[in-house]
């Protein structure tokens, strides 16, 4: 190809190139325009977290400080709120100090609670299976055996780091309640795991040669 066919060509794709941009010129503009306000949203997102995150951290800090400047009313109000916002740290260690404190004492507010945390706050599955477990923890004295059933079976019926916990709660309440043929199968159940919690396993296996040794 002569130099001067080459010219001609390469004009002729610049010439194409800027027909294209000019036939679709709106459309190329829009699409930039486009990604343009997704990254400034992205970005924008990212930090109204991060400011989120930090007005959470000391509202926190200061609802720890009025109870220990023996204002506990503001502390339990604050607490709730922070609860309330379903931050996936601090609303559970919010729920946690309350409970831990004793400063609430209404039943169905603070399973209203516990719920919360784990239908609607976007936790960690450990995290969540904890909050599952201290959840079934304070209504074992209370609850009916359906009800304590059915609060710890998503820890139960999967591999988790609390399921031996709940087994040996479980086991626990039904020797409470004197009925020893369930309590010994959920001990049981323990020992048969493949990765129960080592002290678990060894406090259940007591119980067993205790309890239910012949």
């Amino acid at each position: 190809m002569s130099e001067e066919t080459q010219t001609i060509s390469n004009n002729q794709k610049n010439t194409d190139i800027k027909s294209i941009f000019l036939d679709n010129k709106k459309y190329i503009i829009a699409v930039i325009l486009i990604l343009l306000i997704a990254l400034f949203t992205y970005f924008f997102y990212v930090d109204y977290k991060k400011d989120l995150k930090v007005k959470i951290s000391e509202q926190y800090n200061l609802a720890v400080i009025s109870y220990n400047q023996n204002n506990p009313s503001s502390s339990v109000s604050e607490m709730k709120n922070i609860i309330n916002i379903k931050d996936p740290s601090y609303s559970p260690l919010a729920l946690y100090f309350l409970l831990d404190n004793n400063l609430l004492n209404n039943k169905d507010e603070i399973n209203q609670y516990f719920d919360l945390l784990i239908n609607e706050t976007n936790l960690d599955k450990e995290v969540k299976n904890l909050i599952i477990y201290k959840k079934g923890l304070y209504n074992s004295d209370n609850a009916s055996e359906e009800e304590l059933l059915r609060i710890f079976k998503p820890l139960i019926s999967s591999e988790n780091l609390w399921k031996s916990h709940s087994l040996y709660i479980i086991a626990e309440y039904f020797f409470s309640k004197n009925e020893k043929q369930k309590s010994k199968e959920f001990f049981e159940k323990i020992l048969e795991m493949e990765n129960s919690n080592p002290q678990i396993k060894i406090e259940a296996q007591k119980r067993l040669q205790r309890d239910f040794s012949v």
